[in-house]
C-alpha cells in the first residue's frame, strides 16, 4: 500500500507539472502573438529586404497550409545552416528607426514580463530588437556614417533577423496546430 501511494503521488505530481507547463506555454504563445501583431510581422517583412538574396531564403521559408511538422523542422534547420548576409542600405533605415522607436515602450513592457524568462530564445530576440532600437536611436542621421557603423548595424540587423525568422517559424507552427483561423490570416 505505501508503494502504491508513492506511485500515485508521483504520477499526480507529474501530471500537474505537465499541465502547468502547458498553461505557461499557452501564455507565452499569447505574448509572442502580441509581439508579432504589434512589431514582429512588420519587422520581419522590413528586415527581410535587407537580406542579400532574400528571394532564395523566402521561397524556402514561405509557410503554407500544406506544411507538415517535417517542413517546419526543415525550415528551422535551413536557418541554422544558412549564412545570412545583410546590407542595411537596401532598406529605409530612417523609417525602421521611426517604427522601432515608437514601439520602444511596448518592447520594454515585454521585457518586464516574468513569464518570458522561461522562453530563452524569445527573450534573446527581444534583447536583440531592443539593442537595434538603441543603436538606431543613438544616431541623428544615417547619411555618411562610417563604414564601421554600417557594418555594426548590419550585424545587429542580421542578429535580429536570425532570431526573428526562427521564432516566426515556431509561431506559425503553433498557430497552425492550435489556432488555424489565425494561421490563415498570418
Amino acid at each position: 500500500l505505501p508503494i502504491y501511494i508513492i506511485v500515485v503521488t508521483l504520477t499526480m505530481e507529474q501530471l500537474l507539472k505537465e499541465r502547468e507547463r502547458q498553461t505557461l506555454r499557452r501564455k507565452l504563445n499569447m505574448v509572442i502573438g502580441v509581439f508579432f501583431s504589434e512589431v514582429g510581422t512588420r519587422l520581419f517583412r522590413d528586415l527581410s529586404r535587407s537580406v542579400v538574396h532574400h528571394e532564395q531564403l523566402r521561397s524556402s521559408l514561405l509557410v503554407t497550409a500544406q506544411w507538415k511538422d517535417s517542413d517546419y523542422a526543415a525550415a528551422l534547420n535551413l536557418l541554422k545552416q544558412h549564412e545570412l548576409k545583410v546590407n542595411s542600405t537596401l532598406i529605409d533605415i530612417n523609417e525602421l528607426k521611426q517604427f522601432l522607436v515608437a514601439k520602444r515602450g511596448f518592447l520594454v513592457g515585454l521585457l518586464e514580463n516574468q513569464n518570458l524568462l522561461e522562453h530563452e530564445a524569445f527573450t534573446d530576440l527581444l534583447w536583440a530588437v531592443f539593442h537595434l532600437v538603441e543603436e538606431l536611436d543613438a544616431r541623428e542621421s544615417f547619411a555618411g556614417i562610417p563604414h564601421a557603423d554600417v557594418e555594426h548595424l548590419n550585424g545587429d540587423i542580421k542578429r535580429v533577423f536570425g532570431y526573428l525568422s526562427h521564432e516566426w517559424i515556431l509561431y506559425m507552427q503553433h498557430l497552425k496546430q492550435d489556432y488555424p483561423y489565425l494561421f490563415s490570416l498570418a
